[in-house]
């Protein structure tokens, strides 16, 4: 009788412990299941909508981003925050439009993205990402070396100011806010701007030309995903190409090597340009062959795009490979051609591949999009819509629907305001006090017929929306401006 109980005890026993540790693993494979997905946000600098053979360029090859489309989705209007480079970053890390953002224009003043102001990678952080920003940070000029630090990346590689990302063969760059030398060298003449505590520090011309900072940032980029993949990531890979050494002239497309472009009849500027397309497109696919690799492909999304139009610098011309596409404008308008960009998105059994979606979307919506990825919060004060169901394929019902404004703004050229509501876009240029244009871009993509005076009733809509998004900031002068609008209920 005291063998059979405890038999039956021993038994009960192993019972209990069998269940206990069968919760144990369902909760740990339930845990695995609910890690949050990873995301990769690469930014090319000045790339034009028609840049890449997936949106319609014919001469330059693009392989790797085609396959990239081909395996996931492409956005036909997604617009950046901005037509230059600086303002168009602060939408993108602060999730709030151009009337309300941070950094509104390109200025060597120290107005930056303050540590108690939020960013893609603070709200990630939070929410248990590692984070990273590599390349070109360019956001405002910092009067210290950490800020990318300073809001929300673990780790930062690259170019604090933008106008030391001009020069792809810099003497130093900085790591998570120390100075690292390279091997280049500038010509004298840019010497006395190599003190990296001045505001435009590092920008130049390199007479020694060893170290080529894109393939360094490729290389950390790489590194960070290698290192952090067993645990939720952001990365945040801003490169600085196609822009133009600005201050190398018609030279100012520096690449090592010209490559198959060498021999082509074109002018110096374009076969540099190509190359860097060329690079562009290689290391794009060393990332999704990465994260392929590391069996990671499902649990990551991966969003390619550029920060606005393509460029007229360095002795590149934007028709010369019809970079802007079917769109009019380039870099500092606020036409289609300035703001609208080519973004892929590609996360396999998530994203259905081969498809395109035709929602307008803009630079800020990231902010709510990679919240909600990570099952957190977004910041409350924010123009920002998700677009994770359109990942899902749970697109808008109505094409045009959007809580949050579709707003730019420009303050060099005179100074200009755009805004976008359905179909329509307004443009006013000066701001507040200029006549406004009026297209429908359901069809006039070359937005050629200006409906102002047909439709004065969305004239005087735009005008309202134009007045009200704009948020005054001492830091930065709009011309024009009469007292603000009191805000619709």
């Amino acid at each position: 009788m005291v063998t059979m109980k405890k038999t039956k005890f021993f038994f009960s026993i192993s019972a209990i412990f069998g269940l206990v540790l069968s919760l144990f693993l369902f909760a740990g494979l339930a845990g695995a299941k609910e890690r949050s997905p990873n995301v990769i946000l690469i930014l090319a600098d000045d790339l034009g909508y028609g840049d890449l053979g997936c949106f319609g360029q014919n001469t330059l090859k693009t392989p790797r981003l085609d396959k990239m489309a081909t395996e996931g989705m492409k956005f036909t209007q997604f617009y950046a925050g901005c037509t230059v480079c600086a303002p168009s970053r602060s939408v993108l890390l602060t999730g709030k439009h151009m009337g309300r953002t941070v950094v509104r224009g390109n200025s060597a003043q120290p107005i930056v993205i303050q540590p108690d102001q939020h960013t893609l990678a603070s709200v990630l952080k939070k929410a248990g990402y590692a984070t990273a920003c590599v390349g070109k940070w360019g956001v405002g000029t910092p009067d210290n070396f950490t800020n990318p630090n300073d809001v929300g990346f673990d780790h930062f590689f690259g170019y604090v100011n933008m106008w030391h990302a001009h020069n792809f063969y810099p003497e130093f760059l900085i790591r998570n806010g120390k100075v690292q030398k390279l091997r280049n060298e500038v010509a004298p003449k840019w010497k006395r701007c190599q003190d990296p505590k001045l505001p435009q520090a590092g920008r130049g011309v390199a007479v020694k030309k060893v170290d080529y900072a894109p393939d360094l940032f490729a290389e950390d980029a790489l590194r960070f995903i290698r290192e952090k993949h067993e645990q939720p990531f952001f990365l945040y890979f801003a490169m600085n190409v196609p822009h133009a050494n600005n201050e190398a002239g018609n030279r100012g497309m520096e690449v090592p090597d010209l490559g198959e472009f060498a021999k082509k009849d074109w002018p110096e500027p374009e076969k540099g340009f190509a190359a860097m397309i060329k690079n562009i497109d290689r290391d794009v696919g060393k990332v999704l062959d990465l994260v392929t690799e590391l069996d990671m492909a499902k649990d990551t999304l991966v969003i390619f795009t550029s920060d606005n139009g393509p460029h007229q610098e360095g002795g590149h011309k934007a028709d010369f490979f019809d970079s802007n596409g079917r769109y009019v404008g380039i870099k500092r308008d606020l036409a289609e051609g300035g703001i609208r960009v080519p973004t892929i998105a590609w996360w396999p059994g998530s994203v259905k591949a081969g498809t395109a979606d035709d929602h307008p979307w803009y630079f800020g919506d990231c902010m709510a999009t990679f919240a909600e990825l990570a099952a957190t919060k977004a910041p409350d004060d924010i123009d920002s819509d998700s677009f994770l169901p359109t990942l899902q394929g749970n697109p808008p019902e109505n094409q045009w629907s959007r809580k949050s404004r579709l707003y730019w703004e420009f303050l060099e050229r005179g100074s200009a305001q755009a805004v976008r509501f359905g179909k329509w876009k307004a443009i006013r240029q000066p701001m507040f006090t200029g006549p406004i244009r009026l297209y429908d871009l359901s069809f006039d993509h070359e937005e050629k017929k200006d409906h102002a005076k047909r439709r004065p009733d969305l004239v005087e809509h735009a005008a309202h929306l134009l007045d009200q998004c704009h948020e005054p900031d001492p830091n930065w002068k709009t011309p024009g401006r009469k007292s603000p609008p009191k805000k619709s209920k």
